[in-house]
């Protein structure tokens, strides 16, 4: 075992609440065969990461869209990447949509910071803040803050839950410790980043968003360990095996870290190696429909916008028009045009503003791409 139980009060009851170690008390040492693994998951992500174009920002979004899709269908929320997408440029499209693209905003501050400065407890605050705008049954006070009450995971209370988080007295003394080790240099990237989440999790330090908060910092480790320009989609091969990650993060709780950092090690190289496919699967669609609109005037707006389909799947004429500096006229003529090539289709939404509904376009073709590469 590598902590201890503490023994806390519920509503009259004594309850034991798991506390772990603190990392500067844990054996991390690896086994031969695991740290391998680790090596051959840092040359994934650093391939994956060489493999993304000059003009990488907008497949970045993508990426960043997949991520917090996979980070929130592992906490059980489930909604299109179109109505996410949407939900960037109006949260009204629908609140599970509006949430997940508050993942994505909040993983895309962590990389902002990451690229900056070292881990500190105000940054895990405000990527919490930018996490957690949108969710209205957290009091202002639980926001960006460590959690005042007893936590579990599993359950309606501590009297049945699956597990009793450490209470609210030593969570500082805790994450000040996980931020020293977060904070190393003397430890490889990939294993950093396993322990750190895993220890993250098991101090469960936020009222709500812990798990999603958690596979930010990976995002953010291994960007700033590995000087990436956006990290890999880790969350998208957790979810395609939560049952692993479930009982990988038990063995860690156990004292049994080497087959953590295994199980995660091999989910870090697949994700660098999904980077890879992506990338070369975008750049194939995109040469698909620049064949397809070779009978539009090479220097019409239509073939610009292909372009920014990758950071745009679900654009409007606003868009183009701010990114291309042309006119709302000109944008809107260049979405028909691209309609018409089977490009793009309208964009069917729930409008729930008063007003005029703003009309939308999608590329249904790249999204379905994406939709299977995540599978």
């Amino acid at each position: 075992m590598s902590g201890h139980d503490h023994k806390i009060e519920w509503r009259g009851r004594k309850v034991n609440a798991w506390v772990p170690d603190r990392l500067t008390q844990r054996d991390l040492t690896l086994t031969e065969p695991t740290a391998r693994r680790t090596e051959r998951a840092v040359a994934a992500v650093q391939r994956g990461s060489d493999a993304l174009p000059t003009d990488w920002a907008a497949l970045a979004r993508l990426l960043l869209r997949a991520e917090g899709v996979a980070s929130s269908y592992v906490e059980g929320v489930q909604a299109p990447l179109a109505q996410v997408a949407a939900a960037e440029l109006d949260p009204s499209v629908g609140e599970s949509a509006a949430w997940i693209a508050d993942n994505a905003a909040a993983t895309q501050t962590a990389i902002e910071h990451a690229h900056n400065s070292p881990l500190d407890i105000e940054a895990l605050h405000r990527w919490h803040e930018r996490l957690m705008s949108g969710a209205s049954h957290l009091p202002p006070h639980q926001i960006g803050a460590w959690r005042e009450e007893p936590g579990w995971i599993g359950g309606t209370s501590p009297l049945d839950a699956a597990a009793v988080v450490p209470p609210p007295e030593l969570i500082a003394n805790l994450m000040d410790d996980l931020i020293v080790f977060a904070n190393r240099k003397d430890i490889d990237a990939v294993t950093q980043a396993a322990v750190a989440h895993a220890q993250f999790e098991l101090i469960h330090p936020y009222a709500d968003g812990n798990g999603r908060v958690g596979r930010i910092l990976i995002a953010y480790l291994l960007t700033r360990r590995l000087n990436l320009t956006t990290p890999p989609p880790v969350s998208v091969r957790i979810a395609t095996d939560r049952g692993g990650y479930l009982s990988g993060l038990t063995l860690f709780r156990l004292g049994q870290a080497d087959p953590w950092v295994a199980w995660f090690a091999e989910t870090v190289q697949g994700s660098g190696e999904a980077t890879s496919n992506l990338v070369q699967a975008v750049a194939t669609l995109i040469e698909r429909w620049q064949e397809r609109i070779a009978d539009v005037r090479a220097d019409a707006v239509s073939h610009r916008v292909l372009a920014l389909l990758p950071a745009h799947p679900v654009i409007g004429g606003e868009i183009v028009a701010r990114e291309l500096g042309v006119s709302e006229r000109a944008a809107r003529t260049a979405l028909d045009t691209l309609q018409a090539h089977d490009i793009l289709e309208p964009f069917a939404s729930t409008h729930r503003e008063p007003g005029r509904p703003r009309r939308w376009w999608v590329a249904s073709e790249l999204l379905a791409l994406v939709n299977a590469w995540s599978r």
